[in-house]
């Protein structure tokens, strides 16, 4: 198929200084959980980016000096020639495919504590370090020598990574991380020297390290400026406004900027709460301010948004982290006419916790992330079949949908057969709670893909019991029925069931789910999950006139959700609907009437009243179907929640894993199933 001529646009090439850039699609600079430690991983995961019709990647942010170490977290490090090759590794898997190599080179100021170097960390003024730990480290004002010394450290940093072969070298001011950005800012400049004061003062460094920068490579290798347009702390800090002039007082300097928001979690806002394109109120104006090239981000998975986005004067390029790590292949996609095949990125920050968690980045809808190299997995192909198998899956959830998916692409036939009247299992469910819908995006592309196979069928009201399954004949069965909420209290915190009254009435998410609602208004919601479910039922409970106590042994409300950027939204989203937010406790009984809370820290109980509790702790395998069959020795196995209650993308990645695996040998329980990379003894 040939692309839709409406399309052209982003395909047409953009000069950017002393390089060209085949077409629109740049893969902005974003974290992934490997840095420097699985080099080879993280070199595969970006050429498929590039093999996917991206034409510029960027590497995430890259440490330029041993003073700004943002220890445990896994980035990339440019602090000495030991570290080109590994870089250069990078940077010549984009080149395989035909694209620009980009890296961000940053100085993380008091945002990096040096916690592996223990180096006194620096800042523009003495304050105390933030790495995200509160750890009792504070850095020290910068004098004039380290200001000449950090643009000295920044210059050998970019010749480091000319050397190893970039075509785009970065000077970062965004995010609340880049210490450019924190001299231009007025929450964190309060210098009165040459450095602080006017904006021309506050912006002095960041011109000086472009000029620098320029001088240092800018013969074969463009300079970008990503740079943050808003704080969003009013006249304490930077405003569009400023970094404007800002902007148009440096509008030649760089050949390209690179526009974001402060801090990360302002820019990448998941789809609970934000549209596509949320940044355009922000950054509409720089385009009017330079003849350079303008990117910008905003989970832009619809092409004709794109179009929109480029026509209108906004941006001059496509930025993406989040849809280029849904969909590798969106550009070629859309080239290709293609556009029913895009996974379209579901803004659910999954990948930000491969960051937060200093692991491997991973991906609700694109399983392969992260795994192309450890797993040898690639997001558009899969090996071929090495039999000739039916196999019937049984649940048409995430997980059994894509092994569906991913076996029928590989040329098995395939069942899948599910009791409820509608596909997607769990994602059908939670893509109706508030915030939620673009989550059923998990189950809508596969239910297209699975659709257009000749060799797939879904059956749907089909509860399968072991006789059921017999008359399929099938060679191979795949249960994936997922997982139940449990109704007995037990959890992270309470390891054991709770002491239930009889006469109390008690819900689980899936009571909630299904419709079900208490019958009194007064609710408590014990969340011994700490992810969206406890924080996203209480804001539907009360968004329907329920009053609503949230209970939490965790210090904050939905707590892992710090690690999707999303916590505080929704801690403040409750508390603006009135939520009573409990925190430091645990439910301990339940009565008809009211609830027993005990201190996480010392024990002590309180009464708190109810006419319900909703318990959101753990879930229960729904495996009685597998040990049925096992039990008839028959040929079967299970995946998703159904074998381990985890996340969706965990559900995903183990469909996938068991079609890539069907067929082969079992593999030894102490067998390595992926590659590591071991680093070599000094």
């Amino acid at each position: 198929m040939a692309r839709d001529r409406r399309y052209d646009i982003l395909f047409e090439p953009v000069k950017i200084g002393p390089v060209t850039a085949r077409n629109r699609f740049y893969q902005v600079p974003h974290c992934n959980g490997m840095g420097y430690r699985d080099v080879s991983a993280h070199a595969a995961m970006r050429g498929v980016k590039a093999e996917g019709g991206w034409a510029v990647v960027c590497t995430e942010m890259t440490e330029i000096h041993h003073g700004a170490d943002v220890a445990p977290y896994a980035e990339l490090r440019n602090w000495s020639d030991q570290d080109i090759p590994a870089l250069a590794r990078i940077a010549e898997n984009i080149h395989a495919h035909g694209s620009l190599a980009g890296i961000e080179l940053c100085h993380s100021g008091h945002t990096a504590p040096n916690r592996w170097s223990r180096e006194i960390p620096i800042a523009v003024s003495a304050r105390p370090a933030a790495g995200g730990y509160h750890d009792p480290i504070q850095a020290r004002a910068m004098d004039l020598a380290d200001i000449r010394n950090l643009r000295r450290a920044h210059r050998a940093a970019a010749l480091r990574a000319k050397r190893a072969g970039y075509d785009l070298v970065y000077v970062y001011a965004g995010h609340g991380l880049g210490i450019f950005q924190h001299f231009l800012s007025r929450a964190t400049n309060l210098r009165t020297d040459e450095y602080g004061g006017s904006l021309q003062n506050r912006a002095r460094l960041l011109r000086e390290v472009i000029e620098d920068t320029k001088d240092a490579v800018g013969d074969t290798c463009a300079v970008p400026v990503r740079i943050a347009m808003n704080e969003f702390q009013g006249a304490a800090g930077l405003e569009p406004a400023e970094v404007e002039d800002a902007i148009a007082g440096m509008a030649e300097l760089p050949d390209l900027w690179d526009l974001s928001l402060s801090d990360w979690s302002k820019d990448s806002q998941t789809s609970r709460f934000s549209a596509e394109g949320f940044q355009e109120p922000h950054i509409a104006g720089v385009k009017k301010l330079t003849t350079k090239p303008v990117v910008g981000v905003g989970r832009y998975t619809s092409p004709d948004t794109m179009v929109r986005v480029i026509k209108s004067g906004i941006i001059d390029m496509i930025g993406a982290a989040r849809p280029s790590i849904a969909d590798p292949f969106l550009p070629k996609k859309i080239e290709e006419g293609r556009l029913d095949d895009i996974r379209e990125c579901i803004g659910c920050n999954i990948c930000v916790t491969g960051d937060g968690t200093m692991t491997p980045i991973r991906c609700t809808q694109n399983p392969a992330m992260g795994e192309e190299w450890r797993r040898g997995w690639h997001p558009e192909l899969i090996r071929q079949r090495s039999n000739d198998a039916h196999v019937l899956v049984v649940g048409a959830g995430p997980a059994g949908l894509e092994a569906a998916r991913a076996l029928g692409v590989r040329g098995h036939r395939v069942t899948i057969a599910d009791a409820a009247r509608e596909a997607g299992g769990r994602v059908a469910h939670e893509c109706r709670l508030p915030g939620l819908a673009a989550w059923g995006r998990v189950r809508d592309w596969r239910l297209l893909q699975i659709g257009k196979m000749a060799n797939a069928s879904l059956y749907l009201e089909s509860a399968m019991t072991a006789d059921l399954v017999a008359e399929v004949e099938a060679d191979h069965v795949l249960v994936a029925t997922g997982a139940d909420w449990r109704r007995d209290g037990s959890g992270s915190h309470n390891t054991r069931p709770i002491a239930i009254s009889p006469q109390a009435e008690v819900l689980t998410p899936d009571d909630l789910m299904s419709g079900r609602r208490p019958t009194g208004r007064n609710v408590v919601l014990f969340d011994d999950d700490h992810y969206y479910m406890g924080g996203v039922l209480a804001e539907l409970l009360r968004r329907e006139g329920f009053r609503v106590s949230l209970v939490t042994p965790a210090p904050l409300v939905s707590i892992f959700a710090q690690k999707t950027l999303e916590q505080e939204l929704i801690q403040a989203r409750l508390i603006e609907l009135d939520v009573g937010i409990h925190a430091n406790l645990a439910v301990s009984s339940i009565a008809a009437d009211q609830v027993r809370l005990a201190c996480v820290f010392t024990g002590r109980e309180m009464p708190l009243a109810c006419d319900a509790t909703v318990l959101v702790t753990a879930r229960d395998p729904r495996d009685q179907l597998f040990h049925a069959l096992a039990a008839r020795g028959v040929a079967v196995s299970r995946t998703g929640d159904c074998f381990g209650p985890g996340t969706i993308a965990a559900a995903v990645h183990a469909g996938r894993r068991f079609a890539e695996e069907f067929g082969d040998q079992p593999r030894d329980f102490t067998e390595l199933p992926f590659r590591r990379e071991v680093t070599e003894l000094a």
